[in-house]
Order: structure tokens, then C-alpha cells, then sequence
């Protein structure tokens, strides 16, 4: 069986002219689809509570409650429906109003068959996608996990290679990669998968040390060394021996101490500050730095010899804008994650919201999309997420670029194919981009250019 087909679709329409609710009916008879239909806003509302429908056609004036009003409830009810309204009265306003409150397609009176068969149609192969993606979503994320990271694109599958491969026989590796792209869980990844897996995992924040206490940090002192130094103590590389030593913000580290940490690494022996006696360690070593190391080696800031000693194993980590792909999935990571810390049951992220975190930069990475998705879900008393529970700053950035019509009346489709417009044109004729800013994928953005006769290409 087709999986595409796996479950019946649900449609409610709800109009108080019982012709309209008669054509609608006919129209879409046939298509592998449940159809409920109302002339009473309220009975409407009813029918879309018990059945759920993944789509949903209302009237824009009705007598009771308007069109508006039911959108409102609608959505409030799943933000995920597909909702059309249907007017005998078209304006630019209305239709401006009801896609920004979260209507998914406007239809004049008097009702053309054939277009309303294809955009409804066009808005069950959507919904029929989403259900899809919903059951494998949970199934699918937990197949592509590798080691508590997310990631399908090929830049991140490309990292999981680089981690099996090296994990095994690495005495010493380097992970570069801007700040929030994770590079702490690489290194724990690579510790996992090593020899020494059941021995320490040992961190050292370079960046977070007083720079006259390098030392002693790394190698330990004995008693009377310094002023301070009441008593012995053993240093990171002893207490990660035979296990593994990650050295973050390596770049940060003075040059004083990087020469003699090279040292210990090439003889995997070091001395305590203040006493003479050689003690012998045996280190997996793994360094990261958000800076760009190769610029600090030319201006002469890190020590060459240092860094082709830590380099024998190096990657470079992607920018989260640069895995856009994953984007999804690394939500919905985080969802379930935060869901079950603060025992909340959140469905997903309304449309809106995706489209906002879409359109975001994320300079700060994973860790800023991980930071974004925990305060929504600490804010949220919905089980869907909404552009409200996210933060100010993301807020801040979400009017979008009007396009002018004037006192001219379009219809909904030219409307869209002036926006669309709009966007390929100020991304300069970038899809990829201008899919992203839309909040759809390419292929939709392929379909409705085709649609609209315009050169997909």
C-alpha cells in the first residue's frame, strides 16, 4: 500500500447557504476523503472538535459568528489545519487579514469546481505530508542520531564519518567550529567510541583560566610551589590518565603553557610545578577552538609545531545556517527533550512560528536553537508553540516586507505570485533562500511558480 494512503483524510465545510455545502460536496466526493458539512457555525465548530479535520472550509459571513471568529477557534483548537475561507465578498484587506491570522488559502463566490478541487486538493497533499512525516518523525530522528547529535545533512554526516573513523585509534584530535555548533559532543563522542571509553572523560575550559594558574591546572603542583600552594595537587592530565583530556578554547592558551604542553604531549610526561620528579601519563588528547586557528598560527598567536601535533585528526564543525536541512529535526529533538523535563505534552510549533525560526540567522548555532526551544516551552501553556512564546529578540524580526497593491483588487493567487515575486527578487533570484523566507521547501516553491507560468528554473 501506497504509505502516502495510510490514513484517511478528514474535510469539514461550513457555510450557512446550503447550495454552497451541496457543490462543495460534490465537488470533492470521490477523492479518498471524509466530508462532514454544517449551515450553523456552531454545529460547524462541533463536527471540527470530534472529527479533527485536516481541513477546513468556512464561510467568511455567517450568521452567529463570522468566518474570522471560527478561524480564531479553529487554530486554537490545531494550528496545523488547513483553513480556506470562502467570501462572496472578496476585498485585499479581508484576504490579508485572514492569511495572517493563519488561513491557508481564500475563495471567491461564486465557486469554480475545478478551482476548488485543485486547491483543496492542493491542501490535502500538504496535510497528507504532514501526517505522514508526523509518524515516521519520532522513528526517523532516532535513526539519524549518532551519539546525542542530529543530523541528516551531508556536512553533519560527513562529521559522523570523521567520528567513527577516528574515534578507534586517535591519540590526539582537533575540532574546530564557531561557538554552539558542538564541539564538546563531538569530543564526547569520540571518547565513547575509543579504546578508553571506561575511563575518564576529563574537561578543561582554557578560555575560563587565570593565565599564571595554566599550569597548575594542567600539570598539577606540589606543596610550597607558589604562595598559596598549601598542599600537593594533581593536575587534569594526571586525572584523566588513561582516559581522555578535552581542552576547549585551546586558542585561548597562553604561549608559555603551550610549549610545555606540547611537550607533554610529545613524551607524555610532565612535571608538577615546584618539584623535579618526571611522572608518566597516558592521554587521549582533544582540542577545539571557535577561533580560526590557521590565522592564529601565521600571526605567530599559536605555536606551529603545537598545532600539527594536535592535528593529526581534524575536523571543522558546520554553522547551524549552513545545515538548514536539519533544522526540523533538531527541533523536534529539543521539543521532546524539554516536553519530558518540564512534563508538558507540546505537540509541535504552529506554522508561523516554524516560518519564524525558519527565516532566523542563528549565529549562535545549535545551542542558541536549543536555548530558543527551552524558553518557548517554559513559556508555553499550549500544546502548540506560537511566535508569542518566542523570544523578544526572534519577535523583533518578524514584520515582513509589504507588497503594494494599491486600490487595485487581486485575487489570493495573484496576490501570492506578487509575493513570491518579491521575495525571489530581494533574495536575488536565490530559491533556496526565498523558500526559506517563505517558510516552504523548494519543490513548493517549484509548483507554485509552475503553477503561476512563470519560469521554475
Amino acid at each position: 500500500m501506497n504509505p502516502n494512503h495510510s490514513r484517511q483524510l478528514t474535510l469539514v465545510a461550513v457555510d450557512d447557504d446550503p447550495s454552497a455545502v451541496e457543490l462543495i460536496r460534490e465537488a470533492l466526493i470521490g477523492n479518498d476523503l471524509n466530508i462532514f458539512s454544517a449551515t450553523d457555525p456552531q454545529a460547524g465548530l462541533e463536527l471540527i472538535n470530534r472529527h479533527r479535520p485536516q481541513v477546513v472550509l468556512l464561510d467568511l459571513v455567517m450568521p452567529g459568528m463570522s468566518g474570522m471568529e471560527m478561524l480564531d477557534r479553529v487554530l486554537a483548537l490545531d494550528p496545523t489545519t488547513e483553513v480556506i475561507l470562502i467570501t462572496g465578498h472578496y476585498s485585499t484587506e479581508s484576504a490579508v487579514e485572514a492569511i495572517k491570522k493563519g488561513a491557508a488559502d481564500y475563495l471567491t463566490k461564486p465557486l469554480s469546481v475545478d478551482l476548488l478541487r485543485s486547491r483543496v486538493g492542493r491542501h490535502l497533499r500538504e496535510a497528507k505530508k504532514r501526517l505522514r512525516a508526523s509518524e515516521l518523525g519520532a522513528e526517523y530522528a532516532r535513526a539519524i542520531e549518532f551519539e546525542g547529535m542530529v543530523g541528516q545533512s551531508p556536512l553533519m554526516q560527513q562529521v559522523f564519518v570523521w567520528i567513527r573513523r577516528a574515534a578507534p585509534h586517535f591519540r590526539m584530535a582537533l575540532i574546530c567550529g564557531a561557538t554552539g555548533t558542538g564541539k564538546e559532543l563531538v569530543a564526547r563522542a569520540l571518547h565513547r567510541l575509543s579504546p578508553v571509553s571506561a575511563n575518564r572523560f576529563v574537561v578543561c575550559n582554557a578560555s575560563a583560566i587565570v593565565e599564571t594558574l595554566f599550569e597548575s591546572e594542567l600539570f598539577g603542583h606540589v606543596r610550597g610551589a607558589f604562595t598559596g600552594a598549601s598542599q600537593d595537587k594533581i593536575g587534569l592530565f594526571e586525572y584523566a590518565d588513561e582516559g581522555t583530556l578535552f581542552i576547549d578554547e585551546i586558542g585561548d592558551m597562553p604561549q608559555t603553557t603551550q610549549a610545555k604542553l606540547l611537550r607533554v604531549l610529545q613524551h607524555q610526561e610532565l612535571q608538577r610545578v615546584g618539584s623535579i620528579l618526571p611522572r608518566k601519563v597516558n592521554v587521549r588528547v582533544i582540542a577545539a577552538t571557535n577561533r580560526d586557528i590557521h590565522s592564529l598560527v601565521a600571526s605567530g598567536d599559536f605555536r606551529e609545531d603545537l598545532y600539527y601535533r594536535i592535528s593529526m585528526f581534524e575536523v571543522s564543525l558546520p554553522r547551524l545556517a549552513d545545515r538548514k536541512d536539519d533544522l526540523p529535526l533538531l527541533i523536534r529533538h529539543f521539543l521532546e527533550k524539554f516536553s519530558a523535563q518540564y512534563k508538558k505534552r507540546i505537540r509541535g510549533l504552529t506554522p508561523r512560528a516554524q516560518s519564524l525560526l525558519a527565516r532566523h540567522s542563528w549565529p549562535g548555532n545549535v545551542r542558541e536553537l536549543e536555548n530558543v526551544i527551552g524558553s518557548a516551552c517554559g513559556m508555553t501553556s499550549e500544546e502548540w508553540i506560537d511566535v508569542a512564546d518566542l523570544p523578544e529578540r526572534l519577535r523583533a524580526g518578524t514584520a515582513n516586507p509589504t507588497v503594494g497593491f494599491g486600490e487595485e483588487l487581486v485575487s489570493l493567487a495573484e496576490m501570492e505570485l506578487r509575493y513570491v515575486t518579491h521575495v525571489l527578487e530581494k533574495t536575488g533570484g536565490n530559491k533556496t533562500k526565498a523558500a526559506e523566507i517563505l517558510g516552504i521547501n523548494r519543490s513548493t516553491l517549484h509548483r507554485l511558480l509552475s503553477q503561476h507560468k512563470q519560469n521554475p528554473d
